[in-house]
């Protein structure tokens, strides 16, 4: 832990090495996420309501995967650019050193500007809350901070099966960023509005629902408590996610070069 700390402090100062650039990629951050949630905004003023849901509680579903998907795409952006690191046959040098595999492509690159998008979320969170939007208890705020917490790491074992994928195709799949940099639009709604097919890939597939649509209905006393911990039961997924990452640091054969 020590280790990624100072990797992670030095990421910090190599990004706030030009300042006014760091912020302004923060800005930018910002807007792309508020953008997205401006299209909620007017249609709940014309609406009133979108399946049922208030505009307090649209902006809690949001601020989860926002959240979630923002933590994992700071810590986790050496996964995110794995194919540069195997093209770079910078992965050699990595089976060389007597760290961790996975821990050291990690500290390869972060992106300490997606905290700004962390701090959008907890700003709609903070709102969603002042407004009314969950009448909270000890145990629906413990459920709160389970879906934040283990709705990044779903996001991580994402980025890691689209790091793995590259062990055999040399390239991301563009089909992941329907998981990946999708939940960032169709997330500001909980995703049972989408429908039953959309509910049931999300939930036992890829376990997006488990993180946000199932314990967001015991959160608004729609679901029984149990729905409130199917966040946990979304680690699992995390298994499969390693046996892959396992699978692929096996096949891998090095150009030599």
């Amino acid at each position: 832990m020590k280790l990624y700390l100072k990797f992670l402090s030095v990421h910090l100062r190599s990004a706030m090495a030009y300042r006014a650039g760091f912020f302004l990629t923060c800005l930018g951050q910002l807007l792309i996420t508020t953008n997205v949630f401006l299209s909620v905004i007017f249609l709940m003023e014309r609406f009133g309501s979108v399946g049922g849901y208030t505009l307090p509680q649209l902006s809690l579903c949001y601020a989860v995967i926002l959240a979630g998907t923002s933590l994992a795409e700071c810590f986790a952006r050496g996964l995110d650019t794995f194919h540069r690191i195997l093209s770079d046959a910078r992965f050699d040098r990595i089976l060389l050193r007597p760290r961790p595999v996975l821990f050291q492509v990690l500290c390869q690159e972060m992106r300490p500007a997606m905290l700004a998008r962390v701090l959008q979320a907890a700003v709609m969170l903070a709102w969603a809350v002042a407004d009314g939007a969950v009448a909270w208890t000890l145990a629906k705020a413990l459920v709160l901070a389970l879906m934040i917490v283990c709705g990044a790491a779903v996001f991580f074992g994402l980025f890691l099966v689209n790091a793995c994928i590259c062990f055999f195709t040399l390239e991301h799949l563009e089909t992941m960023n329907i998981f990946l940099d999708g939940p960032r639009e169709y997330g500001k709604y909980p995703f049972g509005i989408y429908g039953k097919p959309v509910l049931l890939v999300l939930t036992f597939l890829v376990p997006l629902a488990l993180v946000q649509h199932w314990p967001l209905q015991y959160l608004l006393g729609r679901g029984p408590l149990w729905y409130g911990l199917l966040p946990l039961a979304a680690l699992l997924f995390l298994i499969p996610c390693a046996l892959l990452w396992r699978l692929g640091v096996r096949h891998y054969r090095s150009t030599g070069s």
